[in-house]
Parts: C-alpha cells; structure tokens; sequence
C-alpha cells in the first residue's frame, strides 16, 4: 500500500474534470472508488474538498490517499485498434466540423471502460488522432443506449460543451417503445431521483429528498396496448432518469430489466433496452444551433419495422 501523495497537475492536464484526471493518472482505480473518495474528503485540491466535475488548472495541487499497488495498476492492456474496429469507428461518425464530432452509438458498446470492461468508445478515439488532437468526451450515453454521442475536437470546445451539458442547454430528444400506452399520452414527468442500494448493485428511485428531475413526453403511435412509441425530452441530465420516470408512469421501456423487471420483455422484439438518442441541438454563438441526427440500427431499427411506427422529426413540444 503506498501512502499518501501529493501530485501537481501539469499544464498538458489543464482543463479536465478532476475525476477524469484521477482516472488516467491512475488507470486501474475504479470511478466508484474516486467518487467514493471525493465524497469522504479523501481526494483533496490545494487542501480543500472538492467536487468530481471540478477542472483542475496547472499547478494545482491533489492529494491522493494511499492506494494498494495492484489496484493501482493499468488494466490488462488490449491490442492496438487493429483496421476492423478501426473501420467500425470511422463509419460511427454522423457529423464533423472543426470543433465538434458526433457518433451514432451502437447499444451494447460502454462509451468508458472499467475494471472488467476492455472494449469501449474511449479506448478507440486515436483512430480520429493522438496527444491534443484526438477527441475529448463531454457527456455520456448508458451503455445499452444507443444514438447520438458528441464529442469536442479540442480542449477549449470540450469545456464550453461540458458546460453546456451542465446548464441544460443542449436539447435533447430520445426515442423509446415502452411495455404500454402512458396515460395521459403526453405530458411532463416531474419527479425527483436518488442513488439508493449497495454499492455495485445501486439503483435510481424515485425520492422527495432526491435531486430535481423533470422529462417530458409524447405519444406518437401506439401498437394498441400493447406497446408505444415515445419522443420524450429531458430538461434535466440525471442519472437513469428517463428510465426511472417511465417505469414510475407504468410504462417501462422494452428491455429495461434494471427498472421494469420482467415487466419490460415484449415478445417477439429484439433482447435489448429500447431506448435512442436521436436528436441533439447544441447552441452556437452567433449562429443557428448545430442539429444533429442519428438513425436508428441494429434492434431499435428492427423494432421499428415490426411495428411500422413513423420516424419524424418535425413533432411540436409544448415550449415552442
């Protein structure tokens, strides 16, 4: 077990999110271990607490509490992206510019990697460059959650996009089929939500004393009552929130086992979560917000046709 360090951030480390920081300076910590140690005042910043989403600047000083060696350690380590996952990568890629990419994420694959997770979006971003010019993230999708993921082509744009993110001024829409027609077909989900349960098993429920969660939502076709399709907006960015408020309403999302239990399988449909980021509007000064699209695949496309459900995106929301 080593002891406690104190590592100074370097001006290449400037502008990252310290928990972010934490975890490639120390690759083999887990995320749920920084957050843990944040939380308990154990991670401190020039002797202070400090929150995870904190942007640690050169010459900032962190302390680091002592951490067994093999935890500290890298994960096992995965071939170089060889030209198959190479190709795959590059033919994610629905937009580029200067300053933003944007991929259409497939469900199943982690946008992050953890102890027992070696594939995932971030550990293939050299395919599109290295050092300061390969691409930062700024959000993050669930991993069964497919559709549109961005990503910032520099350091400058990946802090005014995580702040974006942060102030709630990226919209948002997703498309989901829930086990079940919502009533009223359309409307606002206002509930707040919480982490609850032991640690590698929690869950998001539903809470007083949680934090603010607001989504709103329409009907756009239904298949009877057996099954709905939803374009739903969430003005707010927690955690499992669409998931957790449409099982609350009685509707959970086909495939949801997390939230809906055997309640969200549908017969018939592809074995996975329902649920797609299909559109994203990010605000640009001085000019028209910059739309981007993503096209169902995979079982989402397939359940789609099953159903023959429409796919607009010209559907008016109560805020316009």
């Amino acid at each position: 077990m080593s002891g406690v360090q104190e590592v100074t951030v370097t001006s290449a480390e400037a502008g990252q999110r310290l928990d972010r920081w934490m975890k490639r300076r120390f690759p083999g910590v887990t995320q749920g271990q920084v957050q843990k140690w944040l939380r308990k005042g154990q991670v401190r910043l020039n002797g202070g607490r400090v929150k995870a989403d904190h942007r640690v600047e050169s010459g900032e000083v962190v302390r680091v509490p002592p951490i067994d060696p093999e935890a500290a350690a890298p994960p096992p380590s995965r071939p170089v992206v060889g030209p198959a996952e190479a190709e795959m990568m590059r033919g994610l890629v629905i937009y580029e510019d200067d300053d933003i990419l944007a991929l259409n994420k497939p469900a199943g694959l982690a946008v992050q990697g953890g102890a027992k997770t070696l594939i995932h979006i971030d550990g293939m971003l050299d395919v599109f460059g290295e050092g300061e010019a390969r691409p930062r993230l700024v959000h993050r999708l669930d991993r069964d959650t497919g559709g549109v993921l961005l990503l910032a082509k520099s350091r400058a744009v990946a802090a005014t996009l995580s702040l974006a993110f942060q102030q709630h001024r990226i919209g948002k829409t997703y498309w989901a089929i829930t086990k079940g027609v919502p009533h009223p077909l359309f409307g606002r989900i206002d509930m707040r939500i919480e982490k609850a349960g032991e640690p590698g098993r929690e869950k998001m429920r539903g809470t007083e004393q949680g934090q603010s969660a607001l989504t709103d939502y329409q009907t756009v076709e239904t298949a009877g009552q057996k099954a709905a399709f939803l374009a739903l907006r969430p003005h707010t960015g927690r955690t499992h929130q669409i998931r957790v408020h449409l099982s609350a309403i009685g509707t959970p999302i086909v495939g949801d086992r997390k939230y809906g239990g055997a309640g969200a399988v549908l017969e018939g449909l592809p074995n996975q979560m329902h649920l797609f980021c299909r559109q994203m509007h990010v605000p640009r000064r001085g000019r028209p917000p910059l739309v981007v699209t993503a096209d169902l695949t995979g079982g989402m496309a397939t359940s789609w046709s099953i159903f023959g459900f429409s796919r607009p995106d010209d559907l008016e929301w109560p805020d316009e």
